[in-house]
C-alpha cells in the first residue's frame, strides 16, 4: 500500500522533512521510496510542493496520507477541506479565525450594551431637567388619596376632644 509521509532529513533541534511518496510496510528512513514529493521545514514554517498535479495522483491511486501531511495539503490548497486535529486529544486544534469572530461579537454586544446605558442615563437626565412637569400631576393624584386617609384621623379627633380643641371651638363660636 502506497502512503504519502514526512521522512527527517534535519539536524538535530533543526527539524526538516522530505515529503515523500513510499511504501506504508517499509520505515520513513530507508529510502526505499518511490517519488521525493516537496518539502517541509518546520522551524520556518516552509513549504514546497514540487509538483502538486503528482501529489494528486499518488492520491487518485489511493495513497494513505498522514495527518500532519495533509493539514500541509490543506493549507497549500492541494486538497480542500478542513485540517485535521494532530495534537493529543487533551490540547484541541484553536480555530483563530473563530476566535477572532467570538470577540468581534462580544464587542458588538458591548458596544449596544454601552448605547442602551447611554441611552438610559440620558433619559435620566431629561426626566432629572423636567421634574416640575411631571411631580404636578403626581401630587394631584396622590392628594385625593390623602384627603381619604386623613377623614379618618379628624374623625377620631372629634371623638376625643382635647383642652386645646375645645378652646378653638369657643372662639369660632
Amino acid at each position: 500500500m502506497l502512503s504519502l509521509r514526512l521522512q527527517r532529513v534535519g539536524r538535530k533541534h533543526d527539524p526538516s522533512y522530505r515529503i515523500v511518496a513510499t511504501d506504508s510496510r517499509s520505515g520513513p528512513k530507508t529510502n526505499k521510496h518511490v517519488a521525493i514529493l516537496g518539502h517541509y521545514d518546520a522551524i520556518r514554517k516552509t513549504t514546497k510542493i514540487n509538483d502538486p498535479e503528482e501529489v494528486k495522483k499518488y492520491l487518485g491511486f489511493g495513497a494513505k496520507v498522514t495527518d500532519t501531511l495533509y493539514n500541509i495539503f490543506v493549507s497549500e490548497g492541494i486538497i480542500e477541506g478542513k485540517k485535521k486535529n494532530v495534537l493529543p486529544k487533551k490540547s484541541p486544534i484553536i480555530d483563530e479565525e473563530a476566535l477572532a469572530r467570538e470577540a468581534e461579537e462580544k464587542a458588538a454586544a458591548e458596544a449596544a450594551a454601552q448605547a442602551e446605558a447611554e441611552a438610559a442615563q440620558a433619559a435620566e437626565q431629561e426626566a432629572a431637567e423636567a421634574p416640575a412637569e411631571e411631580e404636578a400631576p403626581v401630587e394631584e393624584e396622590a392628594a385625593p388619596a390623602e384627603e381619604s386617609t386623613e377623614e379618618a384621623p379628624e374623625e377620631a379627633v372629634a371623638e376625643e376632644s382635647t383642652p386645646a380643641d375645645d378652646q378653638e371651638e369657643e372662639k369660632k363660636d
